[in-house]
């Protein structure tokens, strides 16, 4: 059930339990729950099959293990959404997410052999309605973007934009908000929840399909929803082992995990943080400065292994002076932490040794 908070008009997931009330995550005001209905899943222009597995079928336990077996070789198909919003005209609009996006999809067609075809943009900057930001377009990109994959597949997902939150009424996330992104029409049609995100591109993978989700926007270190975050202390100058891994499986048992698959999602910063665009790091064009320190570290050989690539994304973050302004970005539940610089994060559906993993796409 949807609703408009009275204020900010950001759209809210009313529970099922609301006693007549819902606290805006945005804004915090309260609003009377009025007369709601779901929104429809969309319609894709290649199949519903997607849609409806990942409706119907859940995976059975054990939770987040690699299947038995030799793991399978990269080879097959690869395929990419990139999402870059500017969010023009709305009162928070970024400067540098299309430059991203950009610089995203040449890394991709360039380094890693990405087909040209097999790269799905949506840009404010596009002509086609269809390749808009749009909410509906969104959803529409990650159904596709799953949709059929097969032993063997490489698949990304990339967002530059806002990242948000929202109070978690379903006891899924350990520290009570679920984490969201906002398309172009967010003010309008609303957020996309990480519920949503996990359901549609985490846990239909099977086995042999590898996906990795980019995203550079606040609140984002959780945004897939998956069980494991590597943590490293805060400057980013951890040696070999200087980590852990968080346990974020949801205590009710809920599956957030793949049919068999590998799930893994660099992120711009903490669940707390906000992420910035700035000029510092590229020194010329307005960037995110994750996007920007994830291709800087694949460029200059420092992203071997996952735990050299998160090195190298924060120590350029951490010993440069990022500058940004704070403005357009989202009233956040965590206040006081503005001025952290932000910390990009690793999470995955499994545990593995992030310091002998190779990285690669």
């Amino acid at each position: 059930m949807l609703v408009n908070c009275r204020n900010c008009r950001t759209l809210l997931q009313v529970p099922p339990a609301a006693a007549g009330s819902i606290r805006c995550g945005i804004c915090r005001t309260v609003s009377l729950v009025a007369q709601t209905s779901a929104l429809p899943p969309p319609q894709t222009p290649y199949s519903s099959s997607a849609y409806q597995y990942i409706q119907h079928h859940r995976p059975p336990p054990p939770y987040g293990q690699m299947p038995a077996g030799q793991p399978v070789g990269v080879f097959g198909r690869k395929r990419a959404v990139i999402c870059g919003v500017l969010y023009r005209n709305s009162g928070r609009e970024l400067k540098g997410s299309v430059n991203d996006a950009k610089c995203m999809e040449f890394l991709l067609r360039k380094r890693f052999e990405f087909p040209e075809s097999s790269i799905l943009m949506l840009t404010e900057e596009e002509y086609d309605a269809d390749k808009k930001p749009t909410k509906y377009n969104m959803r529409r990109a990650l159904y596709w973007l799953v949709q059929d994959c097969q032993p063997g597949d490489s698949l990304v997902f990339h967002f530059s934009g806002h990242g948000s939150q929202q109070i978690n009424y379903n006891g899924d996330e350990i520290d009570g908000y679920d984490e969201t992104l906002c398309p172009m029409d967010y003010q309008t049609e609303g957020i996309i929840l990480d519920d949503e995100i996990n359901e549609t591109i985490v846990r239909p993978l099977p086995p042999g399909v590898k996906l990795h989700a980019i995203i550079d926007a606040c609140h984002s270190a959780t945004m897939l929803d998956l069980p494991f975050l590597c943590r490293m202390n805060r400057s980013g100058q951890c040696g070999s082992g200087q980590y852990v891994w968080e346990d974020h499986r949801p205590r009710s048992g809920v599956w957030k995990g793949t049919r068999g698959g590998e799930a893994i999602s660099l992120s711009g910063c903490d669940d707390h943080q906000i992420s910035i665009d700035t000029r510092a790091l590229s020194k010329n064009a307005l960037t995110g400065a994750m996007t920007f320190s994830f291709i800087q570290a694949i460029d200059h050989g420092h992203a071997t292994t996952y735990g050299s690539l998160l090195n190298s994304m924060r120590s350029t973050i951490y010993n440069n002076d990022l500058g940004g302004n704070i403005a357009p970005y989202f009233p956040t539940m965590h206040p006081n932490n503005y001025w952290y610089k932000q910390e990009p994060q690793l999470t995955t559906n499994i545990q593995f040794d992030v310091y002998t993993r190779p990285f690669s796409l």
